[in-house]
């Protein structure tokens, strides 16, 4: 099929690379422009001292969208995966580690802490769920005042740098854990394993972690690399980039740079510079050999959040006989801080390299997704689409951002 069509994707990060092999698959010429030398945005990953570091996160695939896991297949091959089961722990301020999540295996803490959470537990039975207000008032309302202060409040404070009642539920729908005291209770009393979250099992490369998912989506499709995008010029009815002349666009950037890059266009995207956003330091160490996939971390002694235990994630992360993990920190810190740091989180972990990336987790307000909308729409009469984590401002993984470039090349191809 010909198509008059010519696209050009800003961005070889997963929504960039499912948009153009979707595209592609539909005959639609589409050249991709990334700025690094290889592609997968956040999913990145490198070797360092023969361990995969990945830069940002630890990133590994499902899905409950059987369009999406079909599209998946369709695109890798199963034998190059794993399917792993994800066994998280949070580990407490007094070094207790309680099985994820911590709601069912109440059976795990100390008596008195135990205790406490029943009684709040039956109080809430009681009195029934107040409505909540923010973040903040829901995971009193849902938990109780002591899982609150133990887990949910200091871990969450770590995360988003702010106060709790500043978040709101509109942003986390859909990402909460909605238990009742009844469930709570009955998964404790069976002390049966959640299995309903979406990354409960996991597939995950053999090879190369997520990156091995961002080269098998780059094959095959036109992609300039090493090639930054500064101006988005309008030109008549098409759009030039980099000297090149192009129908449509889709944006798979921050959406925050798009006002200073577009020209030959007169476009407000109010309350895009408006837009809040957390950057994450990752460091990769080498730590005490454990069972684990991700270790959540609520202590207050330090800074970091969690551990991904991406070492334990395949057999080819790290050397034979080495267990390897990247521990994050919200924001930038400097390799002196980090030296300290890592002396107060358990598993004595070692210092082997660290990476800070500005933008990895972006953060809404009540006007965000109000800001994004407006911006969509007077974008897409232009033929300038937005797409991503960081274009529409939404925290996705990888399997919402293939799903949101599924709806957006039904969009294009209709």
């Amino acid at each position: 099929m010909n198509s008059s069509k010519r696209i050009a994707i800003i961005g070889g990060g997963i929504s960039g690379l499912s948009i153009a092999r979707m595209l592609s698959r539909k005959g639609e010429q589409v050249v991709v422009f990334e700025k690094e030398s290889t592609p997968g945005g956040l999913v990145r990953c490198e070797r360092v001292e023969g361990v995969l570091y990945h830069v940002v996160g630890g990133h590994v695939f499902n899905s409950r969208n059987a369009a999406v896991l079909d599209w998946f297949w369709q695109q890798c091959n199963k034998a190059d995966f794993q399917l792993a089961t994800r066994h998280a722990v949070v580990s407490l301020a007094d070094g207790t580690r309680v099985d994820y999540p911590i709601e069912n295996h109440l059976y795990q803490m100390p008596d008195t802490m135990r205790d406490a959470v029943l009684d709040d537990l039956l109080q809430i039975a009681a009195d029934g769920y107040p409505e909540s207000a923010h973040f903040d008032d829901f995971l009193r309302n849902r938990f109780g005042r002591t899982l609150y202060n133990e887990y949910f409040a200091p871990y969450n404070r770590k995360i988003w740098h702010r106060s709790l009642t500043d978040v709101p539920l509109s942003w986390l729908e859909g990402k909460l854990p909605m238990p009742t005291v009844k469930e709570i209770l009955s998964a404790n009393i069976g002390q049966v394993k959640e299995m309903q979250m979406v990354h409960s099992t996991f597939h995950y490369a053999r090879q190369n972690g997520s990156q091995h998912i961002a080269d098998t989506l780059a094959q095959g499709l036109d992609i300039r690399f090493n090639a930054p995008v500064d101006a988005i010029q309008r030109k008549g009815e098409n759009w030039i980039i980099n000297g090149e002349s192009f129908t449509h666009v889709v944006y798979c950037c921050n959406i925050k740079h798009l006002p200073a890059m577009l020209q030959g266009v007169q476009v407000e995207l109010c309350g895009v510079n408006k837009l809040d956003a957390h950057g994450t330091t990752s460091v990769l160490c080498e730590v005490e050999p454990n069972p684990y996939s991700w270790i959540y971390m609520p202590s207050e002694s330090h800074k970091s959040h969690r551990i991904i235990c991406t070492g334990n994630f395949a057999a080819s992360n790290a050397p034979e006989g080495m267990a390897t993990a990247t521990i994050e920190f919200t924001e930038e810190l400097s390799k002196e801080e980090i030296l300290e740091q890592l002396q107060r989180i358990p598993f004595a972990p070692r210092y082997i390299t660290h990476r800070y990336t500005p933008y990895t987790y972006p953060v809404q307000d009540g006007n965000t997704r109000s800001s994004i909308n407006t911006a969509r729409q007077q974008l897409a009469p232009l033929n300038l689409h937005l797409l991503g984590r960081f274009a529409e401002w939404e925290y996705y993984n990888m399997d919402a951002a293939m799903e949101a470039a599924m709806k957006l090349c039904s969009t294009l191809t209709a």
